[in-house]
């Protein structure tokens, strides 16, 4: 039996001077560039099992689209149920492990988290039945608004934007719920597979339809009303980024837009700052748009370039 001969450089007694590389970088975690919440090793959440968690959310909302196509009326609710069991379980240790990053409360008092991560848990899990009604609106909307949609089905497993304001709605629940670090990197899940970046904070309300998606971003205090529709490479984001007396931005301050009920924003629209688009009003394509409009209104790009 013969081997493939070993690359030179494998067999070279080369000396990395690994001893040093290693100091320094322990010299820079732990003193020049320690970037540790509060200064202190602590449990990540796991991207792994918050994958995880969807999928098992995921099922327990849709369970024969999203679950097991051979449940039947005597098998659905347990396979709700244990899914549910069992996902609620991991999720509640994930939630534990996200607040440690945003109390104040001493760290090693792991009794006190595991008992509000619990809290939280239960809390969302009732939220449940509330987030699969806005979601079957939300589908519903996707289903009617566009003409190439064959079916609810369809909708709900192929539509990049269905899949973006699913998990959106479950990490704005935990966001709402005290989980923002939780909440936060299930929206970045959802960013990484859709290409639709929505904020957590983002508060949006039902039949809400992203079409196409691909490009689509969404603030943190952006405001959504009911019945709303963007399309590809939309952007409802800030104008400007105040800062305090130090040069520090000031965080959490409301300066995404507010969108009212019935409004459609065309493809490579950008609306930035706190505006208010009214009601029932279009934005046309690659419209840049700061100020806010009324009602009705009807914007096309050569009417936002001339202001």
């Amino acid at each position: 039996m013969t081997h493939a001969p070993k690359h030179p450089i494998e067999t070279a007694h080369t000396d990395w001077n690994l001893a040093s590389v290693v100091s320094g970088l322990r010299h820079s975690r732990e003193t020049t560039h320690n970037i540790r919440h509060k200064g202190r090793i602590r449990e990540l959440p796991s991207r792994e099992a918050l994958g995880q968690i969807l999928q098992g959310l995921l099922a327990v909302l849709f369970p024969t689209h999203l679950g097991r196509p051979d449940l039947n009326d005597e098998s659905i609710d347990y396979f709700v149920g244990n899914t549910l069991n069992s996902t609620l379980v991991v999720l509640a240790e994930q939630v534990r492990r996200g607040l440690l990053f945003v109390t104040d409360a001493d760290v090693e008092n792991d009794a006190a988290l595991s008992a509000k991560a619990t809290e939280i848990t239960r809390e969302f899990a009732a939220q449940l039945p509330q987030i699969r009604a806005l979601l079957v609106s939300d589908l519903l909307a996707a289903f009617h608004g566009d003409p190439a949609a064959s079916s609810p089905s369809e909708v709900l497993l192929c539509y990049p934007g269905m899949t973006a304001i699913m998990y959106h709605r479950l990490a704005h629940a935990l966001y709402e719920l005290g989980a923002p670090v939780l909440a936060r990197v299930i929206s970045d899940i959802a960013h990484a597979s859709t290409g639709i970046d929505i904020h957590p904070g983002a508060k949006i309300g039902g039949s809400f339809f992203i079409d196409h998606g691909t490009g689509v971003v969404i603030g943190q205090t952006t405001i959504i009303g009911q019945g709303v529709r963007l399309y590809q490479a939309v952007t409802l984001g800030a104008k400007r980024f105040p800062a305090d007396d130090n040069g520090v931005l000031i965080k959490g301050n409301a300066r995404h837009p507010i969108v009212e009920d019935d409004v459609v924003i065309y493809a490579g629209a950008t609306v930035l700052g706190r505006i208010t688009i009214g009601k029932g009003s279009t934005i046309g394509g690659n419209v840049w748009l700061t100020q806010s409009v009324p009602p009705g209104s009807h914007v096309t790009q050569a009417q936002s370039q001339s202001k």
